[in-house]
């Protein structure tokens, strides 16, 4: 099998030096897990590795030969493929077009549809995923589009396999799944590079960990290192409390939400939000929390019910109406519904307050640009400039733009989808500053998430949801893990019984 070294590299953009004296070794059967925080070169470091970058110093070697790896297909024939962090797919295609993006089986100059059907079937069983391969990729959520674009990886045969946070969208079920499969890749000589920002998944999957910080190279250590020497190793210092939630008395009623309803989907959804509460939404991949979230701000429709904000009751599928009153959206997928990826940090910033900031139906580019620039120092950041663009920010840096820009809006109430998502630990205590911050100027907060310790840390009730539906209402502080599970799964429990009888 292949073993795969990085020696000495580094990576220069500009006058920056992004990746400096980087050295790292894949050998087979093994998992290399990269840890570092959101802009400490991990994502340049896989790129070079794949060929998408070359580096400016140092060089890579392939069982112990010095190569060049100059693109994507270079890298393929040296038998290394990637799962990247942000889904490489086309949703107008189907599951099985896009498992073969790139490498068309074809038979006589025509491509091999009952070939290319077959073995999409095969890829789809290896990950235990059951969908029709015709299905449109757009019909999919997030975490069955990673398990697809895990499947194609698989497809490639690859003896070096990387993996950019491929649980970051992932129920656990679905990580014990695919820790399977990477455990089966070890014991046939497969080497891996495994990013993650859980890192209770680490000593699962690892074997040894590199640690990077701001681009340099900290130390390797065995995957068996306590989670505390790892985040110390990570950002430089000790982080006492990883959800530093601020538990306030609850104030007036700013989201009210009643019999919201859509066929399908939601059924009968009530809820309440207080000023100063954050109030967190459980439950499992497919539950109905991102169909809730989207309703309420306007960005679905919905049969019928009400919402709610401030007092005033909001129109259906009315955005702008959703603002005007005070309510924000921080979404599941930031890159295509959260921000600009082409337009600089400024301009995403001042997204939500470009039109109620206008005089005379002119933009006030003078306060936007002081309003942008304080925000930007305030949430810390990282970038050139406010002039950069958000699409070469790190995906934490990107998270608290999409924060920044409803700061700037000073929103009454914030829905949060998600929101650490394919963020490190350090950005993550951050992001969890600037809730605080909301509730403390007696805003609230609506989050859903799928990771159950986050909702429990930061969350002063938790509501769970399940096949459309809410199931239970539970205190934080009283709240488990196992408590929340079992309203998870209460409906389909219920189904399964009145199947067997």
């Amino acid at each position: 099998m292949t073993q795969l070294s990085l020696v000495g590299v580094s990576k220069i953009f500009g006058n920056t030096k992004v990746v400096n004296n980087v050295s790292v070794t894949v050998e087979p059967g093994k998992v290399h897990v990269l840890l570092g925080e959101n802009g400490a070169g991990k994502s340049t470091v896989i790129k070079m590795m794949s060929g998408i970058y070359q580096p400016d110093e140092g060089h890579i070697e392939i069982d112990g030969k010095t190569v060049r790896i100059l693109g994507v297909e270079d890298a393929r024939k040296f038998g290394i493929a990637v799962i990247h962090q942000e889904l490489n797919l086309v949703p107008q295609l189907s599951i099985m077009e896009n498992l073969f993006l790139g490498m068309l089986p074809a038979q006589g100059g025509f491509v091999n549809y009952r070939a290319m059907e077959k073995k999409a079937k095969e890829a789809l069983k290896l990950i235990g995923l059951n969908e029709d391969v015709h299905t449109p990729m757009g019909e999919l959520g997030v975490a069955r589009q990673q398990m697809v674009e895990i499947a194609k990886a698989l497809m490639q045969n690859a003896s070096i396999l990387i993996l950019d946070e491929p649980t970051a969208a992932l129920t656990r079920k679905e990580c014990n799944q695919l820790f399977a499969i990477m455990d089966e890749l070890k014991a046939k000589g497969v080497g891996m590079v495994f990013i993650s920002h859980h890192l209770d998944e680490i000593s699962r999957v690892g074997d040894v960990v590199t640690v990077l910080r701001d681009g340099q190279y900290i130390d390797t250590v065995d995957a068996s290192a306590s989670e505390d020497e790892l985040v110390k190793l990570m950002v430089g210092r000790d982080i006492t409390n990883q959800f530093p939630h601020e538990h306030r008395e609850p104030g007036e009623v700013l989201l009210d939400v009643k019999d919201l309803n859509r066929e399908g989907e939601l059924n009968n959804i009530s809820l309440q939000v207080r000023a100063g509460e954050v109030i967190g939404l459980a439950g499992l991949v497919g539950a109905g929390r991102t169909e809730v979230i989207r309703a309420i701000f306007g960005a679905d429709s919905y049969d019928s019910g009400t919402v709610t904000v401030c007092g005033k009751q909001l129109p259906k599928h009315a955005i702008g109406k959703s603002i005007e009153a005070g309510l924000g959206l921080v979404p599941e997928d930031r890159r295509t519904q959260g921000l600009v990826l082409d337009a600089s940090v400024a301009e995403n910033l001042g997204l939500a307050t470009m039109i109620p900031t206008s005089k005379y139906g002119f933009a006030d580019l003078h306060g936007q640009s002081k309003r942008e620039i304080d925000t930007a120092k305030k949430l810390r950041i990282r970038m050139a400039n406010v002039n950069q663009t958000a699409g070469s920010l790190s995906g934490g840096n990107q998270q608290k733009i999409v924060f920044g820009k409803w700061s700037m809006a000073n929103v009454r109430v914030l829905l949060l989808d998600e929101p650490t998502r394919g963020v490190d630990v350090g950005a993550r205590v951050e992001i969890y500053e600037l809730i605080n911050e909301i509730t403390a100027n007696g805003g609230a907060v609506l989050m859903a998430s799928s990771d159950l310790p986050e909702v429990l840390g930061m969350s002063d009730k938790v509501l769970v949801m399940s096949e459309g539906r809410i199931t239970g209402c539970l205190p934080a502080n009283e709240a488990t893990q196992e408590s929340v599970m079992a309203l998870a799964v209460s409906h389909m429990d219920d189904d399964n019984n009145a199947e067997r009888n």
